[in-house]
């Protein structure tokens, strides 16, 4: 049971990046990264039920998984001194929170953080109630623009993938965070303009989240934006170990 992979081994890279899949998303989303980002060694996180981890059960509570993932990289930033760097898409900027918070516990923080597409956790309020059936599932994907509309009729998908993104997206609506002392660490939000989800605002109060340098930044396109124009030159130019 692997959370962290690396996606392309460079022991000499200045800095390394982790970096934590939206709901539904895996490892595969990141592969294009390392030969893109030249200045780190790439890490993606993988989430039980998807990828090589397909036959496992999806997670439940996102806290708990976070903490599992805590422990791994906690041996990851202990192997050298170099940065680190977590990037969070969408639930993945909440997972990449609440793993920050578990390895503060251990006197770990990562150097810079980027929450991107994702309002702060401190406004998210559990909805356990939350229908997430097929049709409201597919629903939110097209919304979102991460899906093509064609894959919806495709049975594969349906059967296979549908499945593990159901469980991300209820695991998310049970999230309830609790109270945490600021983070120690540079954070920067990351928001489409056209993101129909997430505010500015609710981007900004990310804020909220740490006693580093802050700043948000607005990019186009929708809540995937990233897929077309991925933020690299963001990353690379963070200042990581401010």
């Amino acid at each position: 049971m692997v959370w962290i992979q690396r996606v392309s081994p460079r022991p000499f890279a200045a800095r390394r990046v982790v970096c934590f899949p939206h709901a539904g998303g895996s490892p595969y989303f990141f592969q294009q990264w390392g030969k893109a980002l030249g200045g780190f060694e790439v890490h993606a996180v993988c989430y039980p039920g998807r990828a090589e981890r397909i036959a496992e059960e999806p997670a439940g509570r996102l806290i708990p998984m976070a903490r599992e993932i805590a422990r791994e990289a906690a041996d990851l930033m202990r192997e050298d001194d170099r940065p680190t760097v977590f990037f969070g898409h969408s639930m993945g900027a909440v997972v990449a929170y609440e793993t920050a918070v578990a390895l503060a516990d251990d006197h770990l923080a990562p150097h810079h953080f980027f929450a991107s597409g994702a309002r702060a956790p401190q406004l998210m309020r559990p909805d356990p109630g939350a229908r997430w059936d097929d049709a409201s599932i597919a629903a939110a994907l097209v919304e979102l623009g991460g899906t093509d509309a064609e894959l919806l009729d495709n049975p594969a998908f349906v059967e296979f993938v549908l499945p593990y993104i159901g469980a991300d997206f209820r695991m998310l609506s049970s999230y309830a965070p609790a109270p945490r002392a600021p983070l120690d660490c540079a954070l920067t939000a990351l928001v489409g303009e056209d993101d129909p989800r997430v505010t500015l605002d609710q981007a900004s109060a990310w804020r909220e989240t740490t006693r580093g340098a802050f700043a948000v930044r607005t990019l186009p396109g929708d809540h995937f934006y990233l897929a077309h124009h991925p933020p690299f030159e963001i990353i690379e130019g963070s200042s990581a170990g401010r």
